[in-house]
């Protein structure tokens, strides 16, 4: 079987509606969007993947943003021929279970796959959002790339607090997997085969004074790369 894909472009954690349905913030991500774009096209990108929180409100969307949300999808589905969406936590509208979540009208969008159960594929796996027992499959799976959303003890949730172990999953868990690159914590990190691999752009002062997030664009069986959004 082919694999997946040749060269792939991945970002995480935009967060459309932050700031209370900022528009500035919206516009920012459609414009980060629209270097995606164009960075994949530079780079020979078959392929795109988000690993996770798309939208920032659990609960409801404001139509300004779904607005900017829609635009954005649609711009991604025009420019890829397979872009694959992980639902992230803040996507979900419960916390524990992935039956409501906030893009589900995106599977009607030619080309957006929306990942919100185990998608596997030739050698590589694809992981939704962690729920019940979700986390003990990890350890008798394998392939050579997971993306995936987690929550994972031992990484720095920001810059200054680390995730605590609740005993559930760690990176040791990820030993059938030669890489494996994860949204949810905003700062990039890597850890044994684990890396986060940076949210969109910085998002609050928490974040202020580090660049290093942005993009990742991996070519099969290569050493990932980085690029930082100028904007």
């Amino acid at each position: 079987m082919a694999n997946l894909f040749k060269r792939a472009i991945a970002f995480t954690d935009i967060h459309f509606g932050l700031k209370s349905n900022s528009v500035l913030h919206n516009q920012d991500c459609l414009e980060f969007v629209d270097w995606i774009i164009a960075t994949a096209k530079a780079n020979n990108c078959d392929t795109g993947l988000f690993l996770g929180d798309w939208h920032h409100h659990r609960a409801s969307i404001n139509l300004q943003t779904l607005n900017f949300s829609l635009q954005a999808l649609e711009r991604l589905s025009r420019a890829f021929s397979q872009f694959f969406f992980i639902p992230g936590n803040h996507d979900l509208y419960y916390r524990d279970r992935r039956d409501i979540h906030s893009a589900a009208w995106a599977r009607h969008i030619p080309n957006i796959t929306i990942c919100n159960d185990w998608f596997q594929q030739g050698d590589v796996t694809i992981a939704p959002w962690l729920v019940g027992d979700d986390h003990q499959r990890i350890a008798n799976m394998s392939s050579k790339y997971m993306f995936g959303h987690f929550e994972l003890p031992h990484f720095k949730m920001n810059a200054m607090v680390e995730m605590p172990d609740h005993g559930e999953i760690r990176a040791e868990n990820f030993s059938g997997f030669d890489r494996v690159f994860s949204g949810h914590f905003h700062l990039r990190q890597a850890k044994r085969n684990v890396t986060y691999i940076g949210n969109a752009f910085p998002h609050n002062f928490a974040d202020a004074g580090d660049d290093q997030r942005g993009c990742m664009i991996l070519e099969w069986g290569q050493d990932p790369q980085y690029r930082a959004w100028p904007g």
